[in-house]
């Protein structure tokens, strides 16, 4: 793990349209930023919405033929890009962590995520299975089939640029539909690194495009007619006005947006166990995570015990650049970004709570030009304050003080968000009675960043979560495709003239 695997292209980053990657015609371009050093790696071009419809156009035209395949045939073109995404995965894995900045082995972990949705979509045959009723009346039958929606899209976060998408494409590409991705603006070049490992895995050009861009890019695929579905992960306010201009254009939308994931901690916890769980998914990947726990909810005296054994991990963390084997946190994903987390750690003193560990100011001796901010850590919140309400998306993790799990799981319930959450005891009584009562979408018993297995399904409730499908497994089929139900008759010896009643089972 080293130099020789770092990713150090400068060629610009243009659009993957009908099989070809082109640079697209439209005239505007942004820099894409190392995070570890500040310095403008290579440039992004981005569409305009000519770009857009071209990447429409051939996906509408590679569709039908790419629909009309046999499920068994499109499993093969997965299975075949499974094994180019192993052969490969390093060097996502790179590409990843010099553009988002998080430390190589957590890329190469989202990397294994995203394959595992792979996997679970080569099995597309035996989820494309439709129900039968025999003689469901006299001389009926009755079945239902589910087939692809067409064209479908995804808009895809900076914090996951290859997972992410493979929450989306695979299961799309297998249900027959065709996918045009619009990633993330600040690490686009793992969305073309997997468009031509589809291409060489046998995809048939067209059925998958990349158009690479911003708002505007998004608003056109958002408008166009031919996209027929729309996925979406990213902050609530931008995955609610997904899903309404989305669903105003007749779109099926699936929009997951913020998070603020609190972590119980109750006095029978391992504390050993509880310690290293907030450590790792408060700073890991430097909080930017939409699954990272960043408020503690620290049960009776737990708070006493654990809160100086915290702040003495949080001031250990080895910071670094992500190909540095030794980091455990590497950079912001940007200045801008960095910015707004250490004014979250400012406005959290004005607001009264107690700074423990103070990540301002971090500088990475021959990174000073790097994005950098410590690990953070804050005692004694209160959920007035904005540090506690609002999704900062950083290295700062807020305790909360209460007393009993009654008052926790009030606390959580009442926030407006429901994405993610865990509980830390000894007590199985108090596990059950926890995950069965709080009001949050994915649920951890003593683990901390419980993101479901490829087969389960992702998403929150309340504000994050946008329309009624959560991410992948059975969910991401049924997202991806529309039910038909067919009744069949044959006239022999029926003989019965005109009917104007409703079929019944009579």
């Amino acid at each position: 793990m080293g130099a020789a695997l770092a990713f150090e292209s400068t060629a610009d980053v243009g659009h993957w349209i009908a099989g070809a990657a082109t640079r697209g015609r439209g005239q505007r371009s942004q820099p894409v930023y190392n995070p570890a050093t500040g310095e403008v790696a290579r440039r992004l071009l981005l569409a305009d919405e000519a770009d857009v419809a071209a990447a429409a156009a051939a996906a509408a035209a590679a569709q039908p033929a790419w629909g009309e395949m046999p499920p068994i045939r499109r499993a093969r073109v997965l299975n075949n890009f499974l094994a180019l995404l192993n052969r490969h995965k390093d060097t996502l894995a790179a590409m990843i962590t010099a553009e988002h900045g998080k430390v190589f082995s957590d890329a190469q972990g989202e990397v294994m995520r995203g394959i595992d949705i792979v996997e679970f979509a080569c099995g597309i045959p035996q989820l494309l299975k439709g129900d039968y009723t025999d003689q469901v009346s006299t001389g009926i039958d009755n079945w239902t089939m589910r087939q692809p929606l067409g064209v479908v899209a995804g808009i895809t976060p900076f914090n996951f640029p290859c997972m992410v998408p493979m929450w989306m494409f695979p299961v799309a590409l297998a249900c027959g539909n065709a996918f045009v991705l619009k990633p993330s603006e600040r690490d686009p070049s793992p969305s073309l690194l997997m468009a031509e490992l589809l291409q060489k895995a046998g995809l048939p050009d067209g059925v998958f495009n990349v158009v690479q861009g911003d708002k505007l890019a998004v608003d056109a695929l958002l408008a166009h007619p031919d996209v027929r579905a729309v996925s979406f992960v990213g902050s609530t306010p931008i995955a609610q006005h997904i899903y309404e201009t989305g669903a105003r254009h007749g779109k099926r939308v699936q929009a997951l947006g913020g998070a603020k994931n609190h972590m119980v901690v109750m006095p029978d916890a391992d504390l050993d166990q509880a310690v290293d769980a907030l450590i790792g998914s408060a700073y890991g990947s430097a909080g930017e995570r939409c699954m990272a726990i960043s408020v503690a909810v620290l049960v009776g005296e737990v708070g006493d015990r654990i809160v100086p054994r915290l702040a003495e991990r949080a001031r250990q963390l080895k910071i670094g650049n992500g190909m540095n084997a030794e980091a455990e946190m590497g950079p912001i994903v940007t200045q801008q970004a960095r910015d707004r987390i250490e004014g979250y750690i400012a406005l959290g003193v004005e607001e009264g709570a107690k700074l423990v560990v103070d990540g301002r100011g971090c500088k990475v001796p021959g990174h000073e030009g790097g994005f950098f901010t410590g690990g953070t850590l804050f005692d004694h919140v209160t959920p007035q304050m904005r540090i506690y309400r609002e999704e900062i998306f950083g290295p700062v993790l807020a305790c909360v003080r209460v007393k009993d799990l009654a008052e926790a799981v009030a606390l959580i319930n009442a926030h407006e968000f429901g994405n993610g959450v865990a509980c830390f005891t000894s007590d199985g009584g108090a596990a059950r009675a926890f995950a069965r009562s709080i009001q949050v979408g994915m649920v951890g018993i003593n683990v901390p960043i419980p993101v479901p297995m490829a087969w389960h399904g992702f998403g929150g409730w309340k504000k994050s979560l946008f329309g009624d499908m959560h991410a992948y497994g059975e969910e991401g089929v049924r997202f991806y495709t529309k039910q038909k139900s067919v009744m069949q008759r044959w006239p022999d010896g029926i003989g019965e003239g005109a009917s104007f009643v409703m079929p019944t089972a009579q």
